[in-house]
């Protein structure tokens, strides 16, 4: 092996992997080279060590003897530390810190499974900026999700999948993607709903598709009034969540004044006296607009309290509640990178190697927390954005789990096939999840789709994380679809998500056509395949002869009787409707994270059409 290699191998940069389907590839030298020379291997000072209750403790750097075990409650007890640095197991879930020698150890304890799906139920998943509810409004906030949620959990309803919520950037309204946000530590204020303050929005334009510059433009400045009808009463209220919530709080709002005043795509566009928090000028802003940074705390709040409202609206009916998604990484230019850079990756981008999902590979644009920065900052990062995801949820979905044990990363200004897998802390991560979960009593569900490496299925089955099944994948090896009756026990069932067609869309052929539209050409090979994999559809449904109109009852009969513990199904798909919420690949093209409903969601479940899919799927799935 070359020094190169061995580097590599030891910095846990994979030269050699296994593609979707089963072929080996080897990553160029060149490649590693330039990965190698943008990570920082810089050791741990203080070890974390994760375990699952009753499993044995392993220290090998430990000091045999007596160490002492701080418990997170204060309580302290002696554990023995073997020769070969094993100790007996630790049954109190919790961070614990072990003091041994001159050695101090964060030990983090999970419990062996997350917490189990209630019941054999069904849910639904939305879009949130996409829902409507009796108020004519730019696009559903907070608010419009706590009516929706008392709509699907009336209509039977488990749980209600949901978009990130994740900050994204108020003062950029072009950046509107949920799955790169400015943040993951806070939530998008701009869905924020003052309604409860007394101060409704004003009836707002209510297109079919959301005009987000717009938009956006209008809300900041009704909310900015909104702050300052009763500045003292809305300062204490920031006051009050800032001492709550401590300095990454008040980083994050001071972000977003800075942003507001800066502009640019973030801090990577602002004057270099800008570009570090602690630098004298952001001092000096900080002092001279103490206004504008208040104003963003109250609205994290607001945000905060409208999530807060909308789960408990959920759980009135709802064995679970709303379900959160966990976005897999970061806009580098946004708050997190500019609060708190030396978490992040640096110096490249994740994203994906070529696979069905991306036949070209993908290269999403954004970061990712960096492996050997969670171990020396005793993951604290990767632990406060799990609890700030499940804070208001009862469930929560991880957005390409994969990167729970490995992410494809790719040099700044490469293509992803530049790129290669880095190995993450997986078993801690995922440890850490766990526990979080039980914390919050929260369902996990963990997206692993796409190139998924041997051993996750079953390592997520072990602990209780639920998988998913998506009808679009479930395929047997010669391309037939897998009746759902036989698919995975231990995952969710679904129909599509947000980034397949939806049925209808994909029974008439709606993807193929804006893809044709977008490259300027017909794709008759696509067409042709498509009328394939319809006859495949059919059989497993046993419809014949193939209908002109998509069998959306049929199909959501059938995957209705997968044997998962939840089966969620996206509103689109419950309604009928053509078009899906983001084309993959696009960015502009295609009306991604744009589409409203057509109209508020309990008059859409009362239709009935709507109501015989809702009133089966709950004889189907009671819980």
């Amino acid at each position: 092996m070359s020094d190169l290699h061995a580097a590599a191998a030891a910095a846990g940069l994979k030269r050699n992997w296994t593609d979707a389907s089963g072929r080996a590839q080897r990553v160029d030298d060149a490649v590693l080279e330039a990965l190698l020379a943008r990570l920082d291997l810089t050791p741990s000072d203080t070890p974390f060590v994760s375990v699952t209750a009753g499993a044995p403790l392993s220290l090998p750097d430990a000091p045999a003897g007596t160490a002492e075990l701080v418990l997170e409650d204060g309580t302290t007890r002696p554990l023995t530390i073997a020769p070969d640095g094993i100790a007996a197991p630790v049954d109190t879930i919790g961070y614990h810190t072990l003091i041994a020698g001159h050695r101090r150890y964060t030990i983090a304890v999970a419990p062996p499974r997350s917490p189990p799906v209630p019941a054999r139920g069904w849910g639904a998943s939305v879009q949130i900026p996409a829902l409507r509810d009796d108020r004519a409004t730019f696009y559903g906030d907070y608010g419009t999700l706590a009516a929706a949620a008392a709509a699907f959990g009336h209509a039977g309803a488990a749980a209600l999948a949901i978009s990130p919520t994740h900050a994204l950037f108020p003062a950029d309204p072009n950046r509107f993607s949920p799955y790169a946000p400015s943040s993951r530590l806070f939530h998008n204020v701009m869905l924020a709903d003052p309604s409860p303050l007394g101060m409704p929005f004003p009836d707002e334009p209510s297109g079919d598709l959301i005009d987000w510059p717009g938009a956006l433009t209008d809300r900041v400045a009704h909310l900015r009034r909104i702050y300052l009808a009763d500045l003292s009463r809305h300062q204490a209220i920031a006051a009050a969540y800032e001492a709550e919530h401590g300095p990454d709080l008040t980083a994050h709002a001071l972000f977003d004044a800075l942003h507001f005043q800066l502009g640019g795509i973030g801090w990577p566009d602002w004057p270099t006296a800008y570009h570090h928090p602690a630098a004298p000028a952001v001092a000096r802003f900080a002092a001279e607009h103490q206004n504008d940074v208040s104003f963003f705390i109250f609205l994290q709040w607001l945000a905060d309290q409208g999530l807060a409202n909308a789960q408990e609206s959920a759980r009135r009916d709802m064995s679970i509640g709303l379900i959160a998604d966990l976005a897999v990484g970061t806009d580098r230019a946004g708050s997190h990178g500019w609060s708190r850079r030396s978490d992040l990756l640096s110096g490249v981008s994740i994203g994906a190697p070529p696979d069905p999902l991306g036949p070209d590979g993908q290269n999403w644009g954004i970061s990712a927390l960096d492996p050997y920065a969670l171990h020396r900052s005793g993951f604290a990062p990767f632990i406060k954005t799990i609890r700030t995801a499940l804070r208001h949820a009862g469930g929560l979905r991880i957005d390409h789990a994969i990167g729970l044990d490995h992410l494809w990363i790719v040099p700044d200004g490469g293509t992803a096939a530049d790129g290669a897998y880095l190995t993450m802390p997986g078993d801690t991560l995922k440890n850490i999840v766990a526990l979080e979960a039980h914390r919050a009593n929260a369902i996990v569900i963990a997206e692993d789709l796409g190139t998924v490496p041997a051993g996750l299925r079953a390592d997520l089955s072990r602990r209780g994380m639920l998988g998913m099944r998506v009808l679009p994948f479930e395929r047997d090896q010669q391309g037939a679809f897998i009746p759902p009756s036989r698919w995975d026990p231990d995952a969710v069932a679904m129909t599509g998500t947000h980034d397949t067609p939806t049925l209808a869309g994909w029974w008439l052929g709606r993807d193929i056509d804006w893809r044709a539209r977008i490259a300027g050409m017909v794709d008759t090979a696509a067409t042709s395949h498509r009328a394939n994999e319809r006859k495949s559809l059919v059989q497993i449904i046993d419809l014949v002869p193939i209908p002109a109109a998509a069998p959306v009852d049929e199909i959501l009969h059938a995957v209705a009787d997968a044997p998962a513990p939840l089966a969620i199904f996206p509103l689109e798909d419950l309604l009928g409707l053509e078009e899906q919420p983001n084309l993959p690949g696009t960015i502009d093209q295609h009306p991604n994270w744009r589409r409203r409903m057509p109209g508020a969601t309990d008059t859409l479940l009362a239709r009935p059409d709507v109501q015989r899919r809702t009133h089966m799927l709950s004889e189907k799935r009671p819980g």
